[in-house]
């Protein structure tokens, strides 16, 4: 099986063109305020109308409220709900019964114990992603997209057991290896096809989808 691509923290046609071209599987907008990447509601309904039934849309939001919910699936009809705060597995199905819309659970990673808190979330979500967890004591961290890699030793004790989207400071580079080492069947990545921080760098942008299509 080809190994899925999700370019995320899209903010502009053009970069979201460079994607659709490119044959990217998957288009992340990130709605959560504190980083260089969120979009408004406004902002994004034109990008997802321009990816629709071209990539799967994803929305990627930080322990939100129902009524951010609510206005996201209203304004750009996402094909998948990506939760990356501390959402808990009641909160992950609530958020799936009540919306109707597959729901990905994001797992931050530093050792395989991390890892295997992933399995609690295996029957309540449709996906699973991991992300490399900011060290204590680092500036300015989010939640995600710092552009942090993590051992993927620490997912041995997960593979077989169920399958995940890998995340975590990626690059052309170094997305082939990541695929091979950890199995993943899809691979993510935001600040690794920028040129600083939450401005998309359209060769790169390229690059990346060519490497990892070639995985």
């Amino acid at each position: 099986m080809a190994l899925l691509v999700k370019i995320c923290g899209l903010k502009t046609p053009e970069a979201l063109a460079v994607c659709l071209d490119g044959g990217s599987d998957f288009v992340g907008f990130v709605f959560y305020p504190p980083s260089p990447r969120n979009v408004t509601l406004a902002e994004a309904r034109p990008l997802a109308d321009m990816a629709r039934g071209r990539a799967g849309i994803v929305a990627l939001m930080v322990d939100p409220s129902d009524t951010l919910i609510e206005d996201v699936v209203a304004a750009i009809a996402p094909d998948l709900l990506q939760l990356h705060g501390s959402e808990t597995v009641e909160r992950v199905a609530e958020v799936k019964r009540r919306f109707g819309v597959p729901v990905m659970k994001a797992i931050k990673v530093e050792t395989a114990q991390d890892a295997e808190a992933a399995l609690d979330y295996a029957d309540v979500a449709d996906r699973i992603l991991f992300d490399a967890k900011a060290p204590k004591g680092l500036a300015g961290a989010l939640p995600g997209g710092n552009g942090l890699t993590f051992d993927w030793r620490a997912l041995e004790p997960i593979q077989g057991k169920l399958a995940f989207m890998l995340s975590g400071g990626l690059t052309v580079e170094t997305v082939s290896a990541a695929a091979r080492l950890t199995k993943a069947w899809a691979v993510d990545v935001s600040s690794g096809v920028e040129s600083s921080p939450g401005v998309k760098d359209l060769g790169l942008i390229a690059a990346f989808l060519a490497a990892a299509k070639a995985a």
